[in-house]
């Protein structure tokens, strides 16, 4: 059974990395065609994905986040990251970690709010 698990902190401050982990288990993230993603809903508004990283170690970003965006990842810890940098308030959301390949699965989401 795959599951996947976000954690970090629910609150951080205007200006700073907001850094999330995805904890993977079921699956080995390196396993063929898997791809590894972020995606995040803001209040009252719609899912907004963010960037992946697959299973050969490529990433790709949201042209609108690209430039404050990095995911990587520690196939020793079955994890993948996203570091969010200079955040304002619009990037207060939940945030969940997708894993897809033939069929998908969801992290729970975790709340962030950005505010000072």
């Amino acid at each position: 059974q795959v599951q996947l698990q976000e954690s970090g902190p629910g609150l951080v401050k205007p200006s700073q990395t907001l850094s999330l982990t995805c904890t993977v288990s079921g699956v080995s993230i390196t396993i063929n065609y898997y791809y590894w993603s972020w995606i995040r809903q803001p209040p009252g508004k719609g899912l907004e994905w963010i960037g992946y990283i697959n299973y050969s170690g490529s990433t790709y970003y949201s042209p609108s986040l690209k430039s404050r965006t990095s995911i990587s990842r520690d196939t020793s810890k079955n994890q993948f990251t996203l570091q969010l940098s200079s955040v304002t308030p619009e990037d207060t959301a939940v945030y969940y970690c997708w894993g897809s390949s033939f069929d998908d699965y969801w992290g729970q989401g975790t709340q962030v709010t950005v505010s000072s």
